[in-house]
């Protein structure tokens, strides 16, 4: 299963490190990564997968939301087949 994750928030130092280290925590493979700062905001995408990660869906979703509340910045998890819904017209 493939999922897309999303940073957004102010610049910090340690982002990328911070939700790559959850990632290898949970056995999550990160496939591709984009990430941009537009002023002082930080905004970054992962397409990861979840094949070898043995966590259940929703506390991996549990364990980003806490990350983001620790960085004070929203960070979510949406299984693939639900962000390509989301935007398909």
């Amino acid at each position: 299963m493939k999922a897309v994750i999303t940073v957004i928030g102010r610049d910090t130092v340690g982002v990328v490190a911070k939700v790559s280290a959850v990632c290898a925590e949970l056995n999550i493979n990160i496939e591709d990564i984009s990430q941009s700062i537009m002023q002082d905001m930080f905004c970054m995408i992962m397409l990861v997968s979840l094949n070898h990660c043995t966590t259940d869906p929703a506390a991996v979703r549990d364990r980003f939301t806490a990350l983001g509340d620790e960085m004070k910045m929203q960070v979510t998890m949406t299984r693939q087949e639900v962000f390509d819904a989301m935007h398909t017209i």
